[in-house]
């Protein structure tokens, strides 16, 4: 029997390409974005290549309430997910104090609320069945805080810190928590951040398809952390040696040189 993966965020970017990797293991798919056309071309495309189910669910996350919706819509369907992927999120780039505090509501509706809501609504459901596996997107921002990203890096880091602790309370039901914690992605995200749809930031970034099949197989090896890349992982480990001021005074620096493009 098919199993079935529910994927936000999933129009393009690594939502995109966990949709295509676990079509290619013969999985259902839930597939929740903002752009019903973007969704729709994803649909034809996997159910024509893996001959496969998917339903689409346009929804935007960041609003109040839209999580429970999503539950309610794949529960009136008889849809059991066996597999949660959390994906949906955004940055934004400058100082906080200038800030666009509707953006920055809606950071923290999306990457921190429809995360965490997602998974309390779908958890009980996997502890029942005694199976499942959820993998939420983190971030490489989430080890540091993250001048002039402050809102962001500070979401990634809940994000974290929150799989960490849902993967203790669940391991011993047969379920597993993991946090995906990539580096820079090529995606639109950099250009979502700087409200610049040009933006090239760094030549040297990992590819989506290559961040969604690291995160894919620690998800199914049950995980809790996983960072892609070893110079990642290299930084996500030092910054633990260094004054807490030294890293955030670095980590500004970095934000800034990237952006200055």
């Amino acid at each position: 029997m098919n199993k079935t993966a529910l994927i936000t965020g999933a129009s393009g970017g690594i939502g995109l390409e966990f949709a295509r990797i676990h079509a290619s293991k013969g999985d259902n798919l839930v597939l929740v974005a903002r752009s019903s056309d973007k969704l729709d071309e994803v649909k034809r495309e996997l159910e024509a290549e893996y001959k496969i189910e998917v339903y689409n669910i346009v929804k935007d996350l960041s609003v109040k309430g839209a999580a429970a919706d999503v539950f309610n819509e794949v529960k009136s369907r008889n849809i059991i997910v066996d597999y949660l992927v959390n994906n949906a999120g955004f940055g934004d780039f400058g100082l906080f104090a200038g800030s666009d505090w509707d953006k920055q509501e809606k950071m923290i509706s999306l990457n921190i609320t429809a995360l965490t809501h997602l998974t309390r609504l779908f958890l009980p459901g996997m502890i029942e069945r005694g199976e499942g596996k959820i993998l939420n997107v983190a971030s490489l921002a989430s080890f540091q805080p993250g001048p002039t990203m402050s809102v962001y890096f500070a979401s990634k880091a809940f994000v974290l810190s929150f799989s960490e602790a849902i993967n203790n309370e669940v391991r011993d039901k047969g379920i597993s928590v993991t946090a995906l914690c990539p580096g820079s992605t090529e995606s639109n995200f950099h250009a979502v951040a700087m409200n610049d749809p040009n933006l090239v930031e760094d030549r040297k970034m990992q590819s989506a398809k290559e961040v969604a099949e690291i995160g894919y197989r620690a998800m199914m090896k049950g995980k809790p952390v996983v960072i892609p890349g070893f110079k990642n992982a290299f930084l996500a480990f030092a910054v633990r040696f260094f004054p807490r001021e030294f890293i955030t005074k670095m980590a500004r620096k970095i934000q800034e040189g990237k952006h200055l493009i």
